[in-house]
């Protein structure tokens, strides 16, 4: 038994010149990809909250369940202190009709939503609807929360 030259020589036995020891890495570093997601959450977190726009306006709990809404509707809410906004806008009652009739694009099938805080007057929400459907309107809805169980 002998030992042969060549193998004494290197420990790993034959070896390609020029080839590196260790080949070439073939997985996906993923720590990059999860940082920018984790960034990602965050701007969309806290984003999220400012897309909602709306006047803070405390409705009614009721049993009703949720609409399903294919385009957002026109939006008219009383807020307590019984002012009208039209979109987030505020507008005098004398002039609804005519800014309802300028964002109504499907004429008088266009869907509205009335929105009422608890604390308002009744008849304050009454006649901002009656105001509305007497312009023609046909599809007035008052908004309202689910109760909580």
């Amino acid at each position: 038994m002998g030992i042969s030259a060549a193998a004494a020589g290197h420990k790993g036995g034959r070896r390609r010149r020029g080839v590196p020891r260790y080949g070439a890495m073939c997985e996906i570093n993923m720590t990059p990809f999860i940082d920018v997601m984790l960034v990602l959450l965050i701007i969309f977190m806290v984003a999220a909250p400012l897309l909602a726009t709306g006047v803070p306006i405390d409705l009614p709990e009721t049993k009703a369940g949720a609409l399903n809404v294919d385009q957002k509707p026109i939006s008219v809410a009383v807020d307590d202190k019984g002012d009208i906004y039209l979109m987030d806008q505020p507008v005098p009652l004398e002039t609804l009709v005519e800014k309802l009739q300028g964002l109504a694009k499907g004429g008088f099938d266009e869907r509205i939503y009335v929105r009422g805080a608890k604390q308002v007057n009744y008849g304050r929400v009454a006649q901002v609807m009656s105001t509305i459907i007497s312009a023609g309107f046909k599809k007035v809805a008052l908004v309202t929360e689910q109760e909580k169980k």
